[in-house]
């Protein structure tokens, strides 16, 4: 970047002395740690340079299209955002260590003094707390890829320079342990007809916001679809209570499929001529436009299949494949995930693949778009995308009896890695567990299960809340940075051991 703002001073409150509560104490000494993590290692930096870089470029574009000449942006416009790329930096991962909701969120900064401290916005003057859309368009600054690349900078810190984070030891990569878990997607329970329902409410409410902006075609009111389209989901969910449930079934999800027939055709025409008309008989703008367009196609494409998919399943009552179902209207890169747990045998969402070194640092990981290749090709990848990031693999790689076969075991013969995987055989296990660094590597493995528990209840949330895959993607490694962040905050400085002795 040739043109950086220089950093301007400001007076800033000084942090509240709080005392009496142990647990506020060791949060607020993890967040100062933090704090000096982001500067000490230059990640905070380094997403200020590459939000700055996308900024320029984004601007160049938007010149050229108009055709006209670009113009760099003055010091005080780029020091501007500069401050606002840190406060959003730093937004985000309070957020991950917090509330994961941006309206709850912003409410607890308003709130707490030290996470104003934290987040760079405690202002002598006054006090400017993002709103939830501010903390949204935080969110989404950067994409997923350079994200990545900024959890693949301060982890390879922590392996090769420890001493510029004050580290009392590198972290090492010797050992290699990974997992597999589904991340859930934040949507309905998947029952058919509930499909049927939320295509009438959506297009329904399409069709309202264009009658409130001044279009009106001849239809019934509305609301009086959206009333009928409740009334018979309450009558499908209490008809299994009925001695003839299968019939009443039957005949009321005949009347939803009616229904959505006939609030498609209007939905349809309202479309048509909202594209045609729209700028003499309403007062939206062409981006509103636009978004009412897609979101109406999007459900009129899918309604067919989702009927389809309900007659199957309840008037023939035959069953559908996993690879031809409709999850969702609104988010299709969703599948079926057999896991066989005890709280769900089976769940929707996406495959993660999650890898950890022996202090819990996670130095890979990858969320499937596409349902699963299976746990041995997402170990091969996983391997190759690390000796990519740290130039060489690990020594030992551990793993559950999932990952075990006989190509993964020759593959990492031919890369020269220690094979620590749970073997399936249980005559082999027992030999192997004579071996003393093997046993010790399983049961080590068994606080991946740990590691995932934390990850996805205290830095993703259950459900995430983040809907279409690109955006859980980001969400993923948003909570991996923060997860660790979280965690190197925690271990020994060599400032500390030098104090001690």
């Amino acid at each position: 970047m040739k043109k950086r703002g220089a950093e301007q001073l400001e007076f800033r409150r000084a942090l509240p002395v709080v005392v009496g509560n142990a647990d506020y104490r060791e949060n607020e000494a993890r967040l100062l740690r933090i704090d000096d993590l982001l500067q000490l290692s230059g990640v905070e930096e380094l997403y200020i340079e590459k939000c700055l870089a996308q900024w320029m470029e984004a601007g160049r574009a938007a010149a050229e299209k108009e055709g006209k000449r670009f113009r760099e942006p003055s010091g005080k416009a780029i020091a501007r955002y500069e401050r606002i790329c840190r406060q959003a930096f730093r937004c985000n991962i309070a957020r991950q260590l917090t509330e994961k909701e941006y309206r709850k969120f912003s409410l607890r900064l308003a709130e707490s003094a030290l996470l104003q401290w934290f987040c760079r916005i405690d202002r002598l003057e006054q006090i400017r707390v993002p709103t939830k859309s501010s903390l949204e368009r935080y969110d989404k600054m950067l994409p997923e890829s350079q994200v990545r690349e900024i959890v693949d900078f301060l982890n390879r810190m922590l392996v090769e320079d420890p001493n510029r984070l004050d580290m009392e030891k590198a972290l090492k990569l010797d050992v290699y342990l990974s997992d597999t878990t589904c991340v859930k997607a934040n949507i309905h329970f998947p029952i058919d007809w509930v499909l049927l329902r939320d295509a009438v409410r959506t297009l329904m409410k399409a069709v309202k916001v264009i009658r409130k902006h001044g279009m009106k075609y001849r239809m019934p009111d509305p609301d009086a679809f959206l009333r009928n389209v409740n009334r018979l989901s309450i009558e499908m969910s209490q008809s299994r209570r009925r001695p003839d449930s299968a019939k009443r079934r039957k005949k009321v999800l005949r009347q939803m499929k009616g229904l959505a027939k006939i609030v498609k055709e209007h939905a349809e025409r309202y479309s048509t001529r909202l594209q045609s008309r729209w700028r003499k008989e309403t007062d939206l703008h062409e981006g509103e436009i636009k978004q009412i367009v897609v979101r109406i196609a999007g459900i009129v494409e899918q309604l067919p299949a989702a009927i389809r998919q309900a007659h199957e399943r309840i008037i023939g009552g035959r069953k559908v494949e996993n690879q031809d179902k409709i999850l969702s209207l609104y988010d299709p890169d969703i599948h079926v995930i057999v896991r066989h747990k005890a709280d769900a045998d089976v769940e929707f969402g996406n495959t993660l693949l999650l890898a950890e070194q022996d202090d819990g640092l996670i130095v890979d990981w990858k969320l499937e778009k596409t349902i699963s290749p299976g746990d041995i090709a997402l170990m091969k990848t996983s391997l190759t995308r690390m000796k990519t990031v740290f130039k060489s693999y690990p020594s030992y790689v551990g793993a559950d009896r999932g990952f075990s076969s006989k190509a993964i075991h020759k593959w990492l013969e031919k890369e020269k890695i220690n094979d620590a995987i749970c073997p399936r055989d249980p005559t082999m296990l027992r030999e192997r567990m004579k071996d003393p660094k093997f046993r010790k590597i399983q049961k080590r493995r068994a606080q991946t299960e740990g590691r995932i528990g934390i990850l996805k209840n205290d830095f993703l949330g259950r459900p995430l809340l983040s809907k279409g895959f690109a955006h859980r993607e980001l969400a993923v490694s948003w909570a991996i940075l923060s997860h660790n962040l979280w965690l190197i905050a925690a271990l020994p400085q060599k400032s500390e051991m030098k104090k001690a002795a």
